[in-house]
């Protein structure tokens, strides 16, 4: 009998990837992806779960472990062992071939021309984190929410979950205001405090929130709203 199992509909990052893109799925998703199908027990998910567990979320750290290692983690083996740490390596050299090439995002205007050709002609609300390193480097941009900006949506936890594996020494928030006017909600101000608080208590501070309209942006350091 073959040990190949199909994962159910709502673990299938697969899907997800191609309904929305990669940059929507979490590194578990990601890491479910590259593994394809899962084996008896454990489904594609719970792997890619399984293997960020072993190295605490930190993907820096999966990279450096041997394949002997990634084999032994529940449900991998080595084939897939393998692949995982050929996809790592991929990213790596990617990371390392646009260094170079990333934006530094030292003041808001920088963050607006990086984000506004993107964001402004959207017909919904994206909310973005921006991950940057000591020099303000872009190092990653995770897509946190799409559609109404609420605080349910953007909590604490799911923003600095993927900062903390990263090891960003900090983040950017972003994200536009389909109505045109870069004006902060209430809501957006609510969200930005708790955020801001969350930074502090990480170690990760939030350098500023980017509110992208239709030609003009407002930024929350600069008006003093941090």
């Amino acid at each position: 009998m073959s040990d190949v199992m199909i994962d159910p509909p709502l673990h299938r990052p697969r899907e997800r990837l191609q309904h929305a893109g990669a940059r929507s799925l979490t590194s578990a998703e990601l890491l479910a992806v590259v593994v394809g199908s899962g084996s008896v027990g454990y489904p594609a998910l719970q792997i890619g779960e399984g293997l960020l567990h072993r190295v605490d979320g930190a993907l820096s750290r999966l990279a450096a472990l041997p394949v002997g290692v990634l084999a032994a983690v529940p449900g991998v083996g080595r084939a897939r062992a393998s692949a995982v740490a050929a996809a790592l390596e991929l990213g790596r050299r990617l990371a390392v071939e646009t260094a170079a090439e990333a934006p530094t995002l030292r003041d808001p205007a920088a963050v607006a021309a990086c984000f506004a050709p993107r964001l402004a002609g959207l017909p919904v609300e994206e909310f973005h984190v921006v991950h940057v390193d000591a020099k303000h480097r872009l190092w990653r941009d995770v897509v946190v929410s799409r559609g109404l900006l609420n605080a349910s949506l953007v909590h604490p936890r799911e923003v600095f979950r993927e900062a903390i594996a990263d090891r960003a020494a900090a983040v950017v928030l972003v994200h536009n205001h389909p109505s045109g006017d870069p004006t902060p909600s209430p809501e957006d101000r609510l969200v930005t405090g708790q955020l801001v608080a969350a930074g502090r208590i990480l170690d990760i501070p939030v350098l500023d929130h980017v509110i992208v309209g239709r030609g003009r942006f407002l930024s929350f350091a600069e008006a003093g709203l941090l």
